[in-house]
C-alpha cells in the first residue's frame, strides 16, 4: 500500500472511530463506545495499518492499573454499605430544601474527589430520588445537583475521574500538588451549583423548613466497612506521601481482595470492565495517531493558541471535549501539552476544563447519563433541555472561576 494511501486510510478509520465515540453509536448497528473503539482497532490491525506487536507498547498500563485498583476499592466500599451510609447522612442534618441541596452537593463533591465520580452517581441517584419523593420535593434539581457536583468535585484530585488519572500519569504531578492547585476550583464550583439551582428553582427552594424525613437504616456489612475505610485511609496517606498513584491504588485493591467473607465474584462483578476495555482500545487508537505523526500536525495547528494562557487552552479543551468527549480530548491534546512553555500549568488547565466541560449538556459526561438513566428507572424523567438550561449556566460560571484562578495563581 502506498504511503499516502496508508496515511489516508488510517486517518479515515480514526476519524470514523472518533465520530462514533462522540455520538455513542452508528445508525442501524448495535454498538456502543467500547465496541466502536475495538472495531477501529480491529480495522487498523486487519488492514495492516497497525502491527500486533505494537499494541502492547501503546497501552497505558499505569492508567489502566490505577483505574482497576480504584474500581476494586469502590466495589468493596459499595458492598460494605459505605455509600448508602454517606447518603443517609445527608438527611440526618437536613431541615430545609436549601440545606438538603447544600449537603447533597457537598457529600457528592467530596466523595467524587476521593473516588470515581461515576461510582458516586450510581450509588447516590436511587437514594436522592427516594429521599426527595418522601419529602414531597421535586427530584429534578437535586438530580441535576448530583450530576454537576460529581463532575465538579472530581476536579480536585488525580483519582476523581479517568481524565485526571491520565493527566496524573502523563504529567508526574503529585497527588498533593494537584489537589492544592485545583481543590479551590472544585469548592467554588460547588457553591456555584447551589446558587444557580436555588435561583432557577425558586419554588422548590423557599427559605422554609420541612418535616424531618425518615428513611430505613442503611444495611451495613461492618467488618468489610471497617476494613475498606482503613485501607482507603491508608491509600490517601500514601498519595499524600508521594507514592506513585497507580502502584498505591493497585496494592490497596489487592489488600482488600484478601478476605474470608466476600465472594470474589461479587467484587469483580462491580468492576466496570466495559470502561477498562474502552480505555485500552482508546489508548491504542491515540497511539496510532502519534505513530503516524498526526498529533504533530494537530500541535502545529494549535500551537499558536495553546500557549497563550489559561483562557485560550480552556476554550480549545471545552470545544474538543464536547466534540469527542473529555477523555478522548485529553488523549488528543496530551502530546501538545507536554511541549508548552509551562507544561504544568497546561496539564492543570486541561484537567480542570475538560472535566468542567462535562456539565454543559446531559450528554457531556457519563456521570450525567448515569443519573438520568437511573432516575428514569424510578419514573423520574430528566430531559436533555431541563438539564441543559441549568448545566449551561453552571458550566459557564465554573469555567470562568477556573480560568481566573489558574491564570492568576498557576499560569505564571
Amino acid at each position: 500500500m502506498f504511503p499516502d494511501m496508508t496515511l489516508l486510510l488510517t486517518t479515515l478509520i480514526i476519524m470514523l472511530t472518533y465520530i462514533g465515540i462522540a455520538i455513542g453509536g452508528f445508525p442501524g448497528l448495535r454498538v456502543n463506545r467500547t465496541t466502536i473503539t475495538l472495531i477501529g482497532v480491529g480495522l487498523l490491525l486487519g488492514l495492516g495499518l497497525l502491527q500486533f506487536e505494537q499494541m502492547g507498547a501503546l497501552l497505558e498500563i499505569n492508567t489502566l492499573v490505577l483505574l482497576f485498583g480504584m474500581m476494586v476499592i469502590n466495589a468493596n466500599l459499595q458492598l460494605a454499605g459505605f455509600f448508602r451510609l454517606a447518603g443517609a447522612a445527608i438527611l440526618k442534618w437536613t431541615r430545609s430544601p436549601r440545606t438538603l441541596l447544600a449537603l447533597e452537593i457537598m457529600i457528592a463533591g467530596v466523595l467524587s474527589a476521593l473516588f470515581l465520580n461515576d461510582t458516586i452517581c450510581i450509588m447516590l441517584t436511587p437514594l436522592i430520588v427516594d429521599v426527595t419523593l418522601a419529602a414531597k420535593r421535586n427530584p429534578i434539581p437535586y438530580l441535576i445537583a448530583l450530576a454537576a457536583a460529581s463532575n465538579i468535585g472530581s476536579v480536585a484530585t488525580l483519582t476523581g475521574n479517568p481524565q485526571n488519572m491520565i493527566i496524573g500519569i502523563a504529567s508526574g504531578i503529585s497527588y498533593l500538588n494537584f489537589a492544592a492547585a485545583l481543590a479551590p476550583i472544585a469548592l467554588l464550583g460547588m457553591g456555584g451549583i447551589w446558587l444557580v439551582l436555588v435561583l432557577f428553582y425558586r419554588d422548590e427552594f423557599p427559605n422554609a423548613h420541612f418535616d424531618q424525613v425518615e428513611i430505613p437504616e442503611p444495611r451495613l456489612f461492618r467488618p468489610l466497612l471497617y476494613k475498606s475505610v482503613f485501607v482507603t485511609a491508608g491509600l490517601l496517606v500514601a498519595f499524600v506521601l508521594g507514592v506513585p498513584i497507580a502502584e498505591a491504588a493497585f496494592v490497596a485493591g489487592c489488600v482488600l481482595l484478601f478476605t474470608r467473607r466476600v465472594h470474589p465474584e461479587k467484587v469483580m462483578n462491580e468492576v466496570d470492565w466495559n470502561l477498562l476495555v474502552f480505555f485500552a482500545g482508546l489508548f491504542i487508537i491515540t497511539g496510532v495517531i502519534e505513530l503516524n505523526g498526526l498529533t504533530d500536525s494537530l500541535f502545529a495547528f494549535l500551537a499558536p493558541y495553546l500557549d497563550r494562557g489559561a483562557a485560550a487552552l480552556s476554550a480549545i479543551t471545552v470545544l474538543l471535549s464536547n466534540l469527542v468527549s473529555n477523555v478522548p480530548a485529553v488523549l488528543l491534546l496530551r502530546p501538545a501539552i507536554a511541549k508548552l512553555s509551562n507544561p504544568q500549568a497546561g496539564w492543570l488547565t486541561l484537567a480542570a476544563t475538560s472535566t468542567l466541560a462535562g456539565n454543559l449538556t446531559l450528554l457531556g459526561s457519563v456521570a450525567n447519563l448515569i443519573v438520568a438513566e437511573s432516575a428514569a428507572k424510578r419514573g423520574i424523567r430528566l430531559t436533555f433541555w431541563e438539564y441543559t438550561k441549568s448545566g449551561l449556566v453552571i458550566t459557564l460560571i465554573s469555567l470562568a472561576m477556573a480560568v481566573a484562578w489558574i491564570q492568576i495563581f498557576i499560569w505564571k
